[in-house]
């Protein structure tokens, strides 16, 4: 399983827009070169997180998008949901009827349990909480540093 790009660009996009140097609008060529993504595609994440509020946008020169005071305190499933719409690991966690199995089904405790897991990680860290660490000093992309994070869960170590 993996997340979209569009979800990954969102998150970029919302952390550099709640960095502290982002004092003001940012137009789509700069949060594109800041976020590595590419302008055509990070346009349509930008309709998105603006369609949620979670910033906002101004045409013409002094134009540009800037985040939210909700934008900045959205957590990271918000942002991701912005996107790409409910997080549903398996079919049988969607709301309404869905699969008729799942009463009996051995998996389906399984599936809700990891599903919980991941909406607690990605709900306990908020945007501001991810730009500030992004600006402390001596960060070595150190995701332990995030409340809610465990050290283990750090791929690369």
């Amino acid at each position: 399983m993996q997340l979209t790009r569009g979800a990954d660009y969102a998150v970029r996009v919302m952390i550099q827009l709640a960095s502290p140097e982002s004092d003001g609008r940012l137009s789509l060529p700069g949060l594109a070169a800041a976020t590595d993504a590419p302008e055509s595609f990070l346009s349509k994440v930008l309709q998105s997180l603006a369609r949620a509020g979670l910033i906002t946008s101004r045409r013409g020169q002094a134009g540009g998008f800037r985040i939210t005071p909700r934008g900045r305190d959205s957590s990271m499933r918000e942002v991701i949901e912005a996107v790409d719409g409910p997080i549903c690991l398996n079919v049988c966690l969607a709301h309404g009827p869905s699969c008729t199995r799942k009463a009996q089904c051995p998996a389906h405790p399984v599936w809700a349990r990891a599903q919980r897991a991941l909406f607690d990680v990605l709900s306990s860290v908020t945007v501001a909480t991810m730009a500030a660490q992004a600006q402390a000093p001596g960060r070595a992309n150190a995701p332990a540093a995030i409340p809610g994070l465990h050290p283990h869960a750090n791929p690369a170590k």
